[in-house]
Formats: C-alpha cells, structure tokens, sequence
C-alpha cells in the first residue's frame, strides 16, 4: 500500500510544472508568489525577472518554503488536495554553464518562450530541498524528499476526545 502511495507522490511531483513559493519581504512579512519549474538531480529551478519581487527576497532569504498542488478543478475534495511542501535553500546561480538546465525548461515550457526569457533579465535560481511533506488525504502525510527515496508515513497521536495533542 505504501509503495503505491510513494509511486503515486513520484508521478505526482513529475506532472507538476509551476510551483508555488513563500518567502519573506523586507519587513518581515511572508510573500507568496510562483514560478514555473524543471527538477535536476534532486534540485528545483526556477528561472524569474531580477526585477520581480521574489527575486530580491530568495537572495536575501536562507531558506524558503515551496508548495506543488493539485489543481481545484480535479480534486474530489478541497479540504485534502494533493500536495507536497518543501523547505528550500535557495542559491542564485545565474545563466552561465546552465545549458542541460535550459534544455530541460525549453522541453517542458516550450523553446520559444524559453529563448524570449533569456534575451532579457530572467535569471536561474537552484531550489535544494531541505525537508518535505505530501500529503494524499486525510491521515496520509507523508515526510519525503524530492526523489521519494525517503517516504515516511507520519503518523499524529490523539487523546481520548479526538483532539490532536497540543490543541
């Protein structure tokens, strides 16, 4: 049964092709924002105008949370979308020396809008998640990583009433 859920959080992340992203503003007020995305070697890439706002927010952030959902319109119940969250590290790593990276955009996002991006001030950022948690439905959240190689069952302990302890 696990196998099946882990197979089916694979499938799911490879399907996936924009991300949402959280990160922190100047004032230290959350910022969401998102961006289209490509995987290589256990890392995300996201390739964003340096003169959009999360641009100068991932430079200045060390870690920052993404979020790949399953769209509202094929999910059978709105309270347990299909998800998985990461916490990443940011790096900008610029254009140079990137080409399998822009090869893979180009396949996934369409060569021509690809190579209209990179004639103006879009630059690369690799995303290496930290830690991460899918979640299928209801009590099935599960810790992973990118590549679903870690795929832990997380399991919440209640007390006689029902409620989540802590609550």
């Amino acid at each position: 049964m696990e196998e099946k859920k882990r197979e089916r959080y694979v499938q799911f992340v490879k399907q996936c092709k924009t991300m949402m992203i959280s990160t922190i503003n100047d004032h230290g007020e959350p910022f969401i924002s998102y961006a289209p995305f490509v995987i290589d070697e256990s890392h995300f890439y996201i390739f964003i105008s340096r003169t959009a706002e999360h641009f100068q927010y991932m430079e200045r952030n060390e870690r920052v949370s993404v979020l790949l959902i399953a769209d509202e319109a094929t999910s059978t119940n709105l309270f347990a979308r299909e998800r998985v969250r990461f916490t990443c590290k940011p790096t900008h790593i610029g254009n140079n020396g990137n080409d399998h990276i822009f090869a893979k955009f180009e396949d996934i996002h369409g060569k021509p809008m690809i190579r209209l991006l990179r004639s103006i001030d879009f630059s690369l950022f690799q995303l290496t998640p930290m830690e991460g948690r899918y979640v299928v439905g209801f009590g099935q959240a599960f810790d992973v990583d990118l590549n679903g190689e870690r795929f832990t069952h997380v399991i919440v302990d209640k007390n006689e009433e029902g409620r989540l302890e802590g609550q």
